[in-house]
């Protein structure tokens, strides 16, 4: 009987190390598992803050894409309006033109404002985590409409003036040029 208590307690031993390997197996486990969830949420955070900073960017580019020739746009305006004051003392007509040129420029600024200030609240709210903007997909899409209002006071404004159009002027000569084409 004395061996098999001697197998007893050697069984014993050898099952208390087991099961104090798998606890500690088990600790480490848990451990291991607690340490990858803080890496991952860490990783998650840093890949939205680099997707966040990417996105600011993008906006920040398309903004300064869009403000060089805006402020290119004003000057030259402003020196067609002068040129054509100047030949207002000739052809009267012009003062027309001038007035079409402001209204234009008055409505392009308009326009380019509103679709700053909208980059501008877009950028905001990626700066708290509001919006998920994907800039990337805008370079393959047609561009966004301007709101209706400004797109119809853009296209009412492009109309050029009857005196300018270049088809009535062709109608015109051909009608002096040949006086049948009006009689027919």
């Amino acid at each position: 009987m004395f061996g098999e208590n001697d197998l007893v307690d050697t069984l014993s031993r050898e099952l208390d190390r087991a099961r104090g390997k798998r606890d500690a197996l088990a600790s480490d486990v848990t451990t291991l598992t607690a340490q990858i969830t803080e890496i991952e949420a860490r990783l998650s955070e840093e890949k939205d803050r680099r997707e966040r900073n990417h996105v600011l960017g993008d906006i920040e580019a398309v903004k300064k894409r869009i403000m060089q020739p805006a402020k290119a746009f004003t000057p030259v305006i402003g020196e067609l309006c002068q040129a054509t004051e100047m030949a207002a003392a000739v052809i009267p007509e012009a003062r027309e033109l001038n007035n079409f040129l402001s209204s234009v420029a008055t409505e392009v600024e308009a326009a380019i404002d509103s679709l700053l200030r909208e980059l501008d609240r877009r950028a905001d709210a990626v700066r708290v985590r509001h919006a998920a903007l994907d800039l990337s997909c805008l370079a393959n899409e047609a561009p966004t409409e301007l709101p209706n209002d400004i797109s119809d006071r853009l296209l009412r404004l492009l109309r050029l003036p009857a005196w300018l159009s270049r088809s009535n002027e062709v109608g015109k000569k051909e009608a002096a040029e040949n006086p049948r084409s009006t009689a027919a």
